[in-house]
């Protein structure tokens, strides 16, 4: 499949200096780096804030975080 991107030029020149030295295409070369890219793990989100946890404990079991009504009882009955 043909596409058309645009490649920052310091990167292509080196791009095309490795793929040279490797007696590689270009194509391969691109090819190579996209699987070794798509094979890595996904990369984790840090935009999201970390959760606080308070006196250490940190979530108990058993609490579901997405059942608020569960949540307000648990809060209401700590002293």
């Amino acid at each position: 499949m043909r596409t058309t991107i645009d490649v920052n030029d310091a990167l292509l020149k080196a791009v095309k200096t490795r793929a040279a030295n490797e007696h590689r295409t270009l194509k391969e070369t691109f090819e190579q780096a996209l699987r070794a890219y798509l094979s890595g793990p996904p990369s984790a989100r840090t935009d999201a804030p970390p959760i606080p946890t308070f006196r250490g404990h940190g979530v108990q079991l058993g609490v579901d975080l997405t059942d608020s009504a569960a949540l307000q009882a648990i809060m209401d009955a700590e002293p």
